[in-house]
């Protein structure tokens, strides 16, 4: 029996599935799938991003997925990745959706890949997101990419991790943090001992990991991420994919499967339905070849 003293909040990510697939995915095939994906129970689900349609073409029909989802019936909320203020005044025009999702990385040379922005311009970047999230009743949720260290030879570390952190909250009250692996650079060593600093530091604020991982990587840094005091969780089916922008092999998403594994060992409740989460298991089958 599931120890009720024990709760994770679990997000599934189509979104940072389907971004990096160059094969255009039918957009009756991508509201087929999220919409199983909203019967599971998850919290949250990244369906979705309002970026140019030239930096992620697999995302241009955003808005015609978003018409054709049932959401009666569920209590998972949507989350969309925005790249900019123009992105943030369009995903906040939509009542459906809950959070904003921007990616704000503490390396100088990812920001430019991934954003074209520098640190400077997209600190401008996230106090203009997040005005357009309080005046529309929205939530922003800042993502620290090369939150686990990064390839580029930018300084690094937990230091500066936690640092970036309790800034971004200072300056932006900002809410909801997520600590991004962007590259697979964690460790469960590392990824405990960040959790473990920066958790008490925020009180206030809700501190997630976004990690991305191989297979055999997962379960230890679900353990170590939980032993680290995180309860809300990033993950993809089967860990597909990553992040097209930080280099060209793509490590794959945190496969939800195998954070579960780690939850159901301890007992800890996902407010997952199981069966449900099986036939999703079955239709990603159908969305990735």
């Amino acid at each position: 029996m599931e120890n009720a003293g024990k709760r994770v909040f679990l997000t599934e990510c189509p979104r940072d599935a389907m971004q990096g697939i160059k094969e255009w995915i039918p957009t009756e095939r991508k509201v087929d799938y999220i919409n199983s994906l909203l019967q599971c129970g998850f919290d949250t689900l990244d369906f979705g991003s309002f970026v140019s349609p030239k930096a992620i073409p697999q995302m241009q029909d955003t808005k015609e997925v978003l018409a054709k989802l049932d959401l009666s019936g569920t209590s998972t909320k949507l989350l969309a990745i925005v790249a900019n203020e123009r992105g943030a005044e369009e995903a906040v025009q939509y009542d459906e959706i809950t959070y904003l999702g921007y990616p704000f990385s503490i390396s100088e040379t990812f920001q430019l890949r991934n954003t074209n922005a520098s640190i400077e311009d997209s600190l401008k970047r996230v106090e203009a997101i997040q005005n357009a999230c309080v005046k529309a009743d929205k939530k922003l949720m800042l993502y620290i990419s090369m939150g686990f260290g990064n390839p580029y030879g930018d300084a690094w570390s937990p230091e500066l991790v936690a640092e970036w952190s309790l800034k971004l909250k200072n300056l932006f009250k900002i809410e909801h943090l997520a600590l991004s692996d962007t590259v697979g650079a964690a460790n469960p060593e590392l990824v405990k001992s960040l959790f473990s600093t920066i958790i008490p530091e925020l009180p206030a604020v809700t501190v997630g990991a976004h990690l991305h991982t191989v297979r055999e990587g997962a379960y230890a840094l679900t353990k170590a991420a939980y032993e680290g005091g995180c309860r809300n969780f990033d993950g993809a089916i089967k860990g597909y994919g990553g992040c097209p922008m930080a280099k060209d092999e793509l490590t794959g998403n945190m496969p939800t499967e195998l954070m579960m594994d780690y939850f159901r060992d301890e007992q800890i409740a996902t407010g997952i339905n199981e069966a449900q989460f099986a036939q999703s298991m079955l239709a990603s089958a159908g969305v990735f070849h």
